[in-house]
């Protein structure tokens, strides 16, 4: 290349914005009736109306596949949309799916009581026990789906085990990465599609609604068909203005999720020497610790949620309030937030799984889910949260006693 060429770029460059530009514009024009003919049946790519997609949605959707390591990847404007947009692309009826019993209340709600009525079935397994998960196969089983780090109660999916199962019986193995981005890489340990609720962790400032789907080019394109594809068909459009706020967002994510962690990690290791019973993969006594340390991607911790279980639900609701009141953060659901977020599981974000359910699973009307903020001062933070929990102690005894040094 010819010095004056390299001139021309830089002088270009010079001109071209910092950040991504926004697509404004609902349809697309075509240069020939025969190009927009050719798009409607798949044989030429362009972009032809923002239900489809858009340059700037396809810049979001190009980042979070090369995050992910996927060939593909589509945004929509939920993680829900993501996740049942995916699931209905694949199913039809008369299909099971082998779901983990411990996720996010609404794919549970939508696979317990919506799926059904189009006679698609799921069995709710421990994910934990691969001999559960195969027992659970049957004839019409197409799908495997769990989340990379169940949502509330952080029990760790064997995404290598699991995914030997799926390709073994030949199904579709479907991991949910929103507790975890950048820590695990699940298609790299054998998953086929990667759900992310980019609301959380990905965003990162709460004032998004988004979801991803990663996969192969074969199923973004099947999922964005015309005639047959649910992302295209369902209406689930992500508008072009949040997915610009994403792709800029994005570009923190490594700063963020390992403060995330580093925060999280501490406040966990203190609270188990205070004797506070705490749900964290960080910490040894963590029955997940060494899978999740095998699994993970070192740079980035062990995450940014923790619970604590409480024990009652008084107690939870009290120590929130009391949070809250301190100004630690918010009495509020999601995560990923640069402040803390927290919320009693059981009767919020898993509310849409019986109670029955939940003493099975093992969720406690007094876990306390954490999303730890990017706090500075985190030694403060700690000692505040201590503070709070005497007061809660107080109020309604247990027979441990904490004292903050």
């Amino acid at each position: 290349m010819v010095e004056k060429d390299l001139k021309e770029i830089r002088f270009k460059d010079n001109f071209q914005g910092v950040n991504p530009s926004i697509s404004d514009s609902s349809t697309y024009a075509f240069a020939t009736a025969q190009d927009m003919n050719d798009t409607f049946q798949g044989e030429k790519e362009q972009f032809l109306y923002s239900r489809h997609s858009s340059p700037t949605n396809q810049q979001l959707a190009d980042e979070m596949a090369k995050m992910e390591g996927s060939e593909a990847a589509h945004v929509f404007a939920s993680g829900m949309g993501a996740i049942s947009a995916t699931l209905l692309q694949l199913c039809e009826h008369g299909d099971h799916i082998i779901s983990s019993r411990t996720i996010y209340g609404g794919s549970h709600a939508l696979l317990k009581n919506v799926f059904p009525k189009w006679g698609i079935t799921t069995s709710f397994v421990d994910i934990t026990d691969l001999h559960a998960i195969e027992n659970a196969i049957c004839e019409k089983t197409k799908i495997i789906y769990c989340e990379s780090l169940s949502n509330p109660l952080l029990e760790l999916a064997d995404i290598k085990e699991i995914s030997r199962i799926a390709e073994k019986h030949r199904l579709t193995f479907i991991v949910d990465n929103t507790f975890t981005p950048l820590i695990f890489k699940p298609i790299q340990l054998g998953a086929d599609v990667v759900i992310h609720s980019l609301t959380k962790f990905i965003n990162g400032t709460s004032d998004t609604v988004a979801g991803a789907v990663c996969g192969s080019a074969d199923l973004i394109n099947s999922m964005k068909d015309v005639s047959s594809g649910c992302a295209m068909l369902l209406g689930q459009t992500l508008d072009s203005l949040r997915a610009a706020s994403i792709v800029k967002n994005r570009q923190t994510l490594e700063l963020r999720m390992k403060k995330h962690s580093e925060n999280a990690y501490y406040l966990a290791q203190e609270f188990d020497k205070y004797g506070i019973n705490t749900i964290y993969p960080g910490l040894r006594s963590h029955k997940d610790h060494e899978l999740f340390h095998s699994q993970r991607s070192k740079d980035f911790g062990y995450g940014g949620i923790l619970g604590l279980d409480l024990k009652s639900e008084q107690r939870a609701h009290l120590f929130m309030e009391k949070m809250q009141e301190a100004g630690l953060g918010y009495l509020a659901v999601s995560l990923g937030y640069f402040k803390t977020l927290f919320s009693a599981s059981g009767s919020s974000t898993s509310s849409e799984i019986s109670e029955e359910e939940q003493k099975e699973m093992g969720l406690s009307k007094g876990l306390v889910r954490i999303s730890v903020g990017l706090d500075h001062d985190i030694e403060n933070t700690l000692c505040q949260m201590i503070q709070i929990y005497q007061y809660v102690d107080q109020i309604y005894p247990m027979n441990d006693e904490v004292v903050c040094n």
